[in-house]
């Protein structure tokens, strides 16, 4: 097997776990994926494809019946702030050297998911101004290093919400600020055999995603995806700064 089958495989096998992990938990796609995506294609094609496949997975959740448990009137102002600063992390992304990106990349990630699994409670995130903090917060992180998630958990945390009430809410979310950040960043130039694995991967790991919802404890589940966010997180960073 030639080195670019192989990383198409191995691109085809990192959607299908970001979007197994997205599909039980809510969230992970981008927290799994991107690491790995940005040092497969790049960190521009990376974060396009992870809005792409995020975007995709929590339509299909919905879809298929999260949107009845969506709380509409936390959500809103969660949404209209992460609107507002997409074309900031936009503008961010598109000016900042590739190492550096990478490094950046990989200390949100880190960072954030250290966060999340401390079960850091944040006077800040607290309310409607917690909404737009968290909101604002995930937008520009969205765009500029394709993982939203970790401020919205961290606000569900702090709301005290349980996975069930998290995982639709997170969701709509991931809907909204990943069509704002494809319509700011565009979708990735890839060719028709890397589309058709990632549409595959995606397809797999929504199957299998969803089998697992009921086998699988919450606090289980959780635990992986933030370990293996973590484990991406550090070695994206260690790629980038290595290369500054």
């Amino acid at each position: 097997m030639s080195g670019c089958c192989g990383a198409e495989l191995v691109l085809g096998g990192i959607v299908m776990a970001g979007a197994s992990v997205q599909w039980l938990t809510g969230m992970g796609f981008a927290l799994i994926a991107v690491p790995a995506l940005v040092l497969l294609l790049g960190p521009a094609d990376g974060v396009a494809l992870a809005n792409c496949g995020s975007g995709a997975i929590c339509a299909l959740g919905l879809i298929d019946g999260g949107w009845r448990r969506v709380r509409l009137t936390a959500m809103v102002p969660l949404v209209a702030a992460s609107a507002c600063t997409v074309p900031a992390g936009t503008w961010v992304a598109a000016r900042l050297p590739e190492p550096v990106l990478l490094a950046g990349t990989g200390t949100l990630v880190s960072l954030a998911v250290l966060l999340v699994m401390a079960g850091m409670r944040v006077p800040a995130l607290n309310g409607v101004k917690g909404a737009l903090t968290a909101g604002a917060t995930g937008g520009f992180m969205n765009a500029s290093a394709g993982v939203g998630g970790p401020p919205i958990s961290l606000y569900a945390v702090n709301a005290g919400w349980t996975v069930r009430e998290f995982v639709p809410n997170a969701q709509f979310y991931g809907i909204v600020v990943n069509t704002f950040s494809i319509a700011a960043n565009g979708v990735p130039r890839l060719g028709p055999p890397l589309w058709t694995l990632a549409a595959a991967g995606m397809t797999a790991g929504a199957i299998i995603g969803k089998s697992l919802t009921t086998r699988v404890p919450d606090h289980g589940a959780r635990l992986l995806v933030l370990l293996l966010a973590l484990a991406g997180g550090l070695s994206t960073l260690a790629k980038g700064a290595w290369e500054l």
